[in-house]
């Protein structure tokens, strides 16, 4: 998916991310091996997905670091695909889309929702600056120009202050 970022965009990272996870079954991947899934044949049994699909999109989670593959078996060789930490630290954003996802739907609506392992109670996803505690959803927060952005990029955001 790299390939179809704009050049312009590739700094960007939001574009850098969507060109890692921005793919439908993707997302659907990773939301599994989060759950626990590991194996080829869990994937496409939960998926559904056409196993030529399946493989193309372990490649390249794997190639991208996302996933892992490790042997668990010799004779004939079998893989299971394990996150990694950059894989793990993903799954606040799939959290988040699911959220997200959930908001626009009635409680009763909802086929899958977010719960304390423990005490089953629901969790209400929110995402929030580390430093403060604010909710990030606040129109006070803005994208700005980075340290290492273009010229094009701070043009884009000169009108927004940044400190440093």
């Amino acid at each position: 998916m790299a390939g179809k970022i704009r050049l312009e965009d590739r700094e960007c990272p939001l574009s850098s991310a969507l060109g890692h996870v921005g793919e439908w079954w993707t997302l659907l991947i990773l939301h599994d091996a989060f759950d626990g899934y590991t194996r080829f044949d869990q994937f496409q049994a939960n998926l559904g997905v056409s196993s030529s699909i399946l493989t193309s999109r372990l490649k390249t989670l794997t190639s991208q670091g996302l996933l892992e593959r490790r042997r668990y078996q010799t004779r004939p060789d079998r893989y299971e695909y394990v996150l990694t930490d950059l894989g793990r630290s993903l799954r606040p954003v799939v959290v988040a889309l699911a959220a997200w996802g959930n908001s626009r739907l009635d409680p009763s609506e909802r086929s899958m929702i977010l719960v304390d392992r423990t005490t089953g109670v629901e969790a209400d996803p929110v995402i929030v600056d580390r430093g403060t505690g604010r909710p990030l959803d606040d129109a006070d927060f803005v994208f700005a120009a980075g340290p290492a952005a273009s010229e094009t990029m701070r043009k884009r955001y000169e009108h927004i202050p940044t400190q440093g």
